[in-house]
């Protein structure tokens, strides 16, 4: 009670407070008296971002329907707010009770993007937790961090007590529900690191070379596993969904009803982290999805739906899908967006439906300038495929042409830069042969991206590209498409070096990391908080060389932080993948056969698939 006195008085002062109070609509009650274990799930970022993420709604859901969990949330409180509590002398709380983060039995970080990292310490700090799991005391929560960056948990390796590796549908209330009364931190912890998908960081020690690479990953516990085995929820139509999404009170990044369609990728792009550790491709069946949407709408009265998945028209039945739902949307008045689609004659028809006359953007995504390296990359589309794509979208009325490229690819040269000028000017020259003159409005937007190389893919040995290199690539790509109609934008370099570090880090960053929150850094995803000054501070007072992890190439029988971690993509596959790119040799999407990436130790790809 004392915290929602004092919030009352604090909410006045600060932008946006309704990402404080909680109550929204779909929110859970809960007498926390009639649990046995309080769950806290933490999203490093802002209400507004963590709101738009699936898996939080998703595992909120899921985790309450235990009748002995309760499972509330946490956002990183926006700079004003982490002021005013300051000032007050208040620690970080639950949104459902408001109840103390320290006071929760778990909290449960997700980790969706390696810059969020500061945030998670600055959370801990501001609930009064200590950061490190070596100064935690029994009564202190368990802290649990999963997601896509934790393939590579070894930055955080110090700070956490457990990783969860892969699905957390089934895990995660498993691993909850294993803590005893009474029972001791250490024994919860040795309980449960025999199941896939958990590692406890504690039980393992890296032994590291002269030359600073590791020469060992040492066992400190002999009960521990080898390796770590990913948790793969093998029945994705089976699995759990909510049908009954919290409705935010203010604007978020995506205000609508949101449904998986499938989970993975078999297209096999070598940077991708999520198209290697998502696999196999597993879907819900199309009555499955309509049912799932009929309820979210029922239940949230969101005007828009969006369907999710890596890559929306490889679902094996999407004209079907894709007819009903919009027959669906357009019954009960609601936009249907369908992100990631495969832009052929009949996407273009759903899209001609779904859009009208109030046509947005088109998102193509070649990734790479030329043919050689979108072969390198194993990208799978030729010039021929982005240009009839184009010209239909452009005949059909579109005039704004969004090109998304990632610079910095292994074996990459101003030749291929060349080639992102290239395909834009000549969009542009393809809009003027159908539209002349007086065609109107017409854009070409082209984004640039810096390649970071991610654990757990065929480019995870390979270097990244200076700051400088990347910097000299941007100028020089300004200057190529410095022409009317030609919009450029590229993505800061520092970050992205930043992201790299992380991205292939082992503990020793670790170090890093909690000296330059004590500089004050936090939000570093957000350009207008972004102090690339206190890290460069950070890395020097550390003694930590960050070319180590960004622009040095491994060598393939060097031992990773991640190798700890079976995400069931053979090492094998990823090295013969490695081998293929240099040579710019594709391998077919293993839709047309199986490419030997190794999950078939666990399962069979879909029949539909195969």
């Amino acid at each position: 009670m004392e915290i929602i006195r004092e919030l009352d008085t604090l909410l006045k002062k600060v932008e946006k407070p309704a990402r404080y109070i909680g109550g929204e609509i779909n929110t859970v009650s809960k007498n926390p008296e009639d649990v046995k274990v309080r769950f806290a799930f933490a999203f490093p970022d802002t209400y507004e971002i963590g709101m738009s993420y699936m898996g939080m709604q998703l595992l909120y859901h899921v985790m309450n329907k235990e009748k002995d969990i309760f499972c509330e949330r946490v956002f990183a409180p926006a700079m004003d707010m982490e002021e005013q509590m300051k000032a007050a002398g208040m620690e970080l709380f639950t949104l459902e009770t408001k109840t103390p983060l320290k006071e929760m039995d778990f909290v449960g970080f997700t980790l969706q993007y390696e810059l969020s990292f500061s945030n998670i310490v600055n959370m801990l700090k501001l609930a009064g937790i200590p950061v490190l799991a070596a100064d935690r005391s029994e009564d202190d929560p368990v802290i649990v961090v999963g997601g896509p960056c934790a393939y590579n948990p070894e930055p955080l390796a110090d700070i956490v007590d457990v990783v969860l590796i892969g699905d957390g549908e089934e895990l995660l209330p498993q691993i909850t529900l294993a803590r005893k009364e009474g029972q001791s931190k250490e024994d919860y912890l040795k309980a449960i690191c025999m199941m896939d998908g958990v590692y406890v960081p504690a039980f393992y020690e890296p032994v590291y070379g002269a030359d600073g690479t590791i020469a060992e990953i040492r066992k400190l516990y002999k009960g521990a596993p080898d390796t770590v085995k990913r948790a793969v929820v093998q029945d994705i139509d089976a699995a759990p969904f909510n049908t009954e999404p919290i409705v935010p009170f203010i604007e978020t990044v995506h205000d609508r009803a949101v449904v998986e369609t499938f989970r993975g990728c078999t297209r096999g792009c070598r940077f991708c982290q999520a198209g290697m550790i998502y696999r196999p491709v597993r879907e819900r069946k199309p009555e499955t999805i309509k049912s799932i949407v009929e309820k979210q709408l029922d239940s949230t009265g969101h005007e828009e739906l969006s369907l999710l998945s890596l890559s929306t028209s490889d679902y094996s039945k999407f004209e079907e899908l894709a007819l009903d739902l919009m027959a669906t949307c357009k019954e009960r008045n609601v936009s249907l967006s369908l992100p990631s689609l495969r832009l052929d004659s009949f996407s273009f028809k759903v899209l001609e439906e779904i859009q009208g006359y109030k046509k947005s953007g088109l998102t193509f995504a070649p990734e790479a300038g030329s043919q050689r390296l979108r072969d390198v990359i194993n990208k799978g589309i030729t010039e021929e495929d982005i240009y009839s794509a184009t010209r239909q979208a452009l005949e059909l009325g579109w005039s704004n042409i969004k090109l998304y490229f990632m610079i910095g690819h292994p074996t990459e040269t101003f030749e291929d830069l060349d080639g992102i000028a290239e395909i834009a000017k000549k969009i542009k020259d393809i809009n003027f042969e159908i539209k002349g003159r007086k065609g109107g409005r017409f854009n070409v937007t082209v984004s640039v991206s810096n390649f970071v190389p991610k654990a757990h893919t065929p480019f995870q040995w390979e270097a990244q590209d200076t700051e400088e290199q990347f910097i000299e690539k941007h100028n020089y790509l300004t200057k190529q498409l410095s022409v009317k109609n030609i919009t450029f934008n590229y993505h800061d370099t520092e970050t992205s070096s930043l992201e790299a570090v992380f991205a292939r880090g082992d503990r020793r960053v670790g170090k890093v990391l909690l000296r330059a929150c004590e500089l004050g850094c936090k939000f570093d995803g957000w350009s207008e908080h972004f102090d690339a000054a206190a890290w460069k501070q950070a890395f020097e007072d550390t003694g930590v060389d960050p070319a180590f992890y960004t622009t040095r190439k491994r060598e393939l029988d060097e031992i990773l932080p991640w190798d700890i971690i079976d995400s069931y993509i053979s090492k094998d596959f990823l090295k013969r993948e490695y081998e293929k790119a240099l040579n710019a040799a594709t391998t077919q999407d293993c839709r047309k056969g199986c490419v030997g990436c190794g999950m078939n130790r666990i399962a069979d790809c879909m029949p539909e698939v195969k």
